[in-house]
């Protein structure tokens, strides 16, 4: 990509890209090095027909999303040259006086481009973000694809998945003495640590993409809170005779429930933010309804097992109390 500034608040840009390409090209411009959001101008060269070009405001990673002729850019001047050479060239203007710094480029699949009607885009094959200095024309890679995914997976295995298992080990197994106790510690202890990991990894996330996650970022912090308190709690647990118990009962099993309900939900608001596609929404969703649909019937049965035993101590038959 070439550039220059034509005026003081006009920007000339010329972007080039292999004339043997089967696929459509697309240059972005984000306010902060993620795809969602951004604008992008996309071209494209089919060997049988005229070349197109459209602007796309990229709302999120679904195809309805990727939304043609819409955007965040006044974007002046835009047109594709077919290949002369070895090249093929898109060339437009913004009208800013300051462009993004945070560039991403995007390849299409093969064989496929938009088209009339709705000039759908499917999703890319390749992409990479960079950082430019237009004082410079220094480019540095932008990669946080593993971060992302770290966060992501920590705070989900971490806040919500292994949490709902501790729960349900602890509230439905503790006929299983004392193996249901270690087994519920060890569990809510490793969830307790990859949510840790997970929340430390999405500040870091946040600080390198300047993104405004204020909501996100606070539901994490109450969380990581709440989390802190649960591991003060055990270190505090009073003994099972002690008159505290019951009041310490109520108040663990009580934030823990609320630390798992602000988990997932916090766990769906960052699918969101982050733009992932239906199939993470579908897969946590699922997860998450299987493991309350096991502790709906864990509930149930135990309702039953307690009914039972309440009607069996009706029958037993009560004796005559006699005096000496």
């Amino acid at each position: 990509m070439k550039y220059a500034k034509a005026s003081s608040d006009v920007w000339s840009f010329v972007f080039s890209f292999p004339s043997n390409i089967k696929a459509y090209v697309a240059i972005g411009f984000s306010n902060d090095g993620s795809m969602v959001g951004s604008t992008a101008i996309v071209g494209w060269m089919p060997s049988s027909g005229a070349g197109g070009l459209k602007v796309y405001y990229l709302g999120g990673k679904s195809p309805n999303q990727v939304i043609p002729d819409k955007g965040n850019l006044n974007v002046m001047n835009f047109s594709i040259l077919p290949a002369t050479t070895s090249l093929a060239y898109i060339t437009f203007q913004l009208k800013t006086a300051q462009p993004t710094t945070n560039l991403l480029y995007a390849i299409g699949p093969n064989g496929v481009f938009p088209d009339y009607p709705d000039y759908t885009l499917a999703q890319h094959s390749d992409e990479i973000s960079t950082k430019i200095d237009y004082s410079t024309g220094a480019i540095s890679k932008i990669s946080n694809l593993k971060l992302r995914r770290s966060h992501g997976i920590l705070n989900i295995a971490g806040w919500s998945i292994l949490m709902i298992i501790g729960f349900i080990i602890a509230r439905y197994f503790k006929q299983l003495d004392p193996i249901w106790f270690y087994l519920h510690a060890s569990i809510q202890t490793f969830g307790f640590i990859a949510g840790v990991i997970g929340i430390f990894c999405g500040f870091s996330l946040s600080k390198k993409l300047s993104a405004d996650v204020t909501n996100h970022k606070n539901i994490a912090i109450l969380i990581l809170v709440l989390g802190c308190l649960q591991v003060l709690a055990i270190a505090l647990r009073p003994g099972p005779l002690s008159k505290t118990r019951k009041y310490w009962n109520w108040y663990h099993h009580n934030v823990g429930r609320i630390l798992i309900i602000f988990g997932v939900v916090n766990t769906f608001y960052g699918l969101h933010l982050g733009g992932e596609g239906s199939k993470w929404f579908l897969a946590y969703g699922v997860t998450i309804a299987i493991l309350v649909i096991i502790a709906v019937i864990l509930e149930i049965r135990m309702w039953i097992i307690a009914k039972k035993e309440a009607d069996q101590s009706r029958k037993i038959p009560s004796f005559p109390q006699y005096r000496s």
